[in-house]
């Protein structure tokens, strides 16, 4: 057991709510798209569905930033985990509800949609306070530690064990993942409220809310590079919602996949994130910031034409692993250089901003990704319309690679 784990209670508590409450979202990942599969495979429906659990990134990133900075950030994360542990019990009584047919697939697909909005919007909040509280409890010497291990943590329990999990529940029962995911939520809760937070004392309002906000707006502006990285993600996490929404129907009826087969079909994906964490700090010290962007980039538009192309499983499984891999690179080369450019008094505010960008385009591409492939399936054939969406985003791919290779140049200090 490493040492920081055995030593610490506190950072032991928080890892282990940070599994938990991952191993739930993993879970969530596979179980939300393929239940609502179960009610209808009208895509434009399954497009909704991934709108209302992105939605709240662009609706509450900015405001949650401001509100973390004040709050009681322990009792945020339990509040949200007992909510999803709620949310989740919901989904539960709507899929005992009734029949999955006729009239009932509006209002199914219309509570599904809600439950995942509300589950999104606890999940803004719990990550938000969870981002903040690490230096809480651990000594500023040994962050890197910390934040190395619950990562590690993070990515095994959400990506490795999660989806997987799910598709053997939805195997037995079909509410059985949701149920596990409750039971998921309620211990995470426990863990982080067990910890021994110490006392912030009296949270004032430096500024007011609107002028702290506006500080993070000024000072993003006037960062001609953050921006520019911030637009240039939300363009990449559209295109990706965009082909993730239809993802579901494409290992259903393309590669002929079930629930369990379809959970092993992401844990490729998550391989390739873990083996990017591991390489992708290397390749970014050999070949520089600015050239480990253009390298992903490059990359990007890739898996998406292999799906595409594709009806292989093992191809398919591949082009996932190269997706997250280059995913990680270009993460590690833009939070690495965020951290040294935005102030500390200002980044909280400014990665909220960020987020807002980054991560606020994810519910318009997806709700893209089914609404054009229902649009071209009347003229096209369903499986034509599925393969299109993918052919578009790989062109939006390369429209964003032709202007990073023209335009995006980090400053030569973002490299040490």
């Amino acid at each position: 057991m490493p040492a920081l784990i055995r030593e610490n209670r506190n950072f032991r508590l928080l890892m282990s709510g940070a599994g938990l409450s991952n191993l739930s979202d993993g879970i969530g990942v596979l179980a939300f798209p393929w239940m609502a599969t179960l009610i209808t495979t009208d895509p434009r429906a399954l497009a909704a569905v991934a709108f209302a659990t992105r939605l709240p990134w662009f609706l509450w990133s900015l405001p949650v930033g401001v509100w973390t900075d004040r709050a009681d950030r322990q009792r945020m994360m339990v509040r949200a985990d007992l909510a999803r542990m709620a949310l989740a019990m919901a989904v539960v009584a709507l899929i005992m509800a009734g029949p999955r047919d006729g009239g009932h697939v509006a209002w199914m697909i219309g509570g599904l949609a809600a439950l995942a909005f509300l589950m999104g919007t606890a999940e803004v909040f719990r990550d938000n306070a969870a981002q903040t509280a690490l230096p809480s409890v651990v000594p500023k010497e040994r962050l890197e530690e910390a934040n190395g291990q619950i990562w590690s943590v993070e990515q095994v329990m959400g990506q490795f064990v999660g989806p997987p999990l799910a598709g053997f529940l939805i195997a037995v029962a079909v509410p059985a993942p949701f149920l596990f995911e409750a039971m998921g939520f309620a211990l995470a809760a426990f863990a982080v409220w067990a910890i021994a937070f110490p006392a912030r004392g009296v949270l004032a309002d430096r500024m007011g809310f609107w002028t702290e906000m506006r500080a993070g707006w000024t000072w993003i502006r006037k960062h001609r590079v953050i921006l520019q990285l911030a637009l240039i993600l939300g363009g990449l996490n559209a295109a990706h919602m965009a082909g993730f929404t239809v993802l579901v129907l494409y290992a259903q009826e393309v590669l002929g996949l079930g629930a369990v087969g379809f959970g092993m079909l992401l844990t490729a994906g998550a391989a390739g994130g873990v083996a990017g964490g591991l390489l992708c700090p290397w390749i970014a010290a050999r070949l520089g910031s600015s050239r480990s962007l253009w390298v992903a980039l490059a990359c990007m538009p890739l898996p998406f034409l292999g799906f595409y192309f594709t009806s292989t499983v093992w191809v398919a499984a591949s082009l996932l692993f190269l997706e997250t891999f280059v995913a990680v690179l270009w993460n590690v080369v833009t939070v690495s250089f965020r951290q040294r450019a935005i102030p500390d008094a200002l980044l909280g505010r400014v990665n909220a901003i960020y987020r807002f960008f980054g991560w606020g385009m994810m519910p318009l591409g997806a709700l893209a990704g089914g609404w054009i492939m229902a649009a071209a399936e009347p003229s096209l054939g369903r499986e034509d319309a599925l393969r299109l969406v993918f052919l578009l985003c790989a062109g939006l791919f390369v429209a964003l690679f032709v202007y990073g290779l023209a335009r995006l140049r980090l400053p030569k200090a973002a490299a040490k």
